[in-house]
C-alpha cells in the first residue's frame, strides 16, 4: 500500500514543472506568432472567460503585440525629427516651413491664453454681479 508522501512530488517542483510548462507554451506561441496569441486568447474567452481574461492582460503586458520595429530606429533626424533629404532646396523650404509653423503655432497659443483669460474675466465679472444684486424672497 503506497501512502501520500511515496506519490506527491518533492517540495518545490510542482510550482518549476509548471513554470517551465507555460515558458514551453509561450515560446511554442511566439514562434507562431501575433495570430497564435490572438487566437488563444479567444479560445480562452470561448471556454473560460478568465482565461482569456488572463491571456489578453499577458499579451498587453508584456507587449506580445506591438511592433518591433517602433521606437528603434536609429536614423539620424534634425531637431523637427527628420532627416536631409539630399536636396538642398527642398530643405530650406521644409526648415523655413517649419519655422513658419511654429511662430504660428506660438502665436495662436498666446491668443487663446488672452481668449481664455479674458472669458474667466467675463465669468468672475458676472458672479460678482449676480452677489451684489439684492436678492428676492
Amino acid at each position: 500500500m503506497h501512502t501520500a508522501n511515496e506519490w506527491s512530488e518533492p517540495a518545490g517542483q510542482w510550482p518549476r514543472r509548471v513554470r517551465e510548462t507555460l515558458e514551453r507554451s509561450r515560446d511554442w506561441m511566439d514562434d507562431r506568432g501575433r495570430a497564435a496569441w490572438i487566437i488563444a486568447t479567444v479560445i480562452g474567452f470561448v471556454f473560460f472567460w478568465p482565461v482569456g481574461l488572463a491571456l489578453l492582460f499577458y499579451v498587453i503586458w508584456s507587449k506580445r503585440m506591438s511592433c518591433n520595429s517602433w521606437g528603434r530606429r536609429h536614423h539620424r533626424h534634425d531637431r523637427h525629427g527628420m532627416g536631409r533629404t539630399g536636396n538642398t532646396a527642398f530643405d530650406a523650404y521644409r526648415e523655413e516651413t517649419l519655422k513658419r509653423l511654429e511662430e504660428e503655432r506660438a502665436a495662436f497659443t498666446t491668443f487663446l491664453d488672452q481668449l481664455r483669460a479674458a472669458k474667466d474675466q467675463a465669468e468672475f465679472d458676472q458672479f460678482m454681479a449676480s452677489r451684489q444684486a439684492p436678492q428676492t424672497s
